[in-house]
């Protein structure tokens, strides 16, 4: 059993215990997550499916991404057809050429085939570098918020992510979600941070 099914196997048994424990569960009004028992465990969660959906930065992001892989598609096929030309023209005006003008044409045109061959994988290889590096600063300003968040409201001990796919967790009472609080949190401080630069 790795350590995520461990973690998220004892979350799972603390919120069992805790529920059957606990008759006086305080609630904020506010929407904000209930405090399971006194001396318990105080544990709330972000739904990063939604998080995601409306996290101005990463629909920014995302945005960013598909402009720079059509770039990088476009660069790919306009090479492609630069390489098509070329080749045609070759062809076509081949015979008029020396013998050793046609020998140097040739082992340039094969050497760009070649290079044909592995550039869609070299692309492709960018567009996923892209992907991951921005991704990684993306999860990175999150885990930053929430941290800070909770260090200045000194309210969890646990905050969960809940995810549609790969969650190992069933069940979460919706009162414990803090998913809006932290969603209006990132896009106030990315407000800020676009308005800064």
């Amino acid at each position: 059993m790795n350590r995520t099914s461990i973690f998220a196997a004892t979350a799972a048994l603390a919120l069992a215990l805790a529920a059957c424990n606990s008759t006086d569960t305080k609630q904020n009004p506010a929407a904000t997550a209930p405090v399971v028992a006194e001396g318990g465990l105080k544990i709330a969660y972000v739904d990063t499916d939604t998080l995601l959906a409306h996290y101005q930065y990463a629909k920014d992001l995302e945005a960013e991404l598909l402009a720079y892989r059509n770039q990088q598609e476009a660069s790919g096929r306009s090479q492609m057809e630069k390489f098509q030309k070329d080749y045609q023209d070759y062809l076509k005006n081949g015979a008029s050429m020396t013998l050793s003008q046609q020998q140097a044409k040739e082992a340039e045109l094969k050497q760009r085939a070649e290079r044909m061959a592995t550039l869609e994988q070299e692309l492709a290889a960018k567009i996923m570098e892209r992907q991951m590096t921005e991704n990684t600063k993306l999860l990175n300003a999150i885990f930053a918020f929430v941290r800070e968040y909770n260090e200045q409201n000194q309210r969890f001990d646990v905050i969960l992510r809940k995810t549609f796919e790969n969650s190992p967790v069933l069940y979460l009472n919706p009162a414990m979600d803090i998913t809006q609080e932290i969603l209006d949190g990132l896009n106030t401080e990315y407000e800020q941070v676009k308005k800064n630069k």
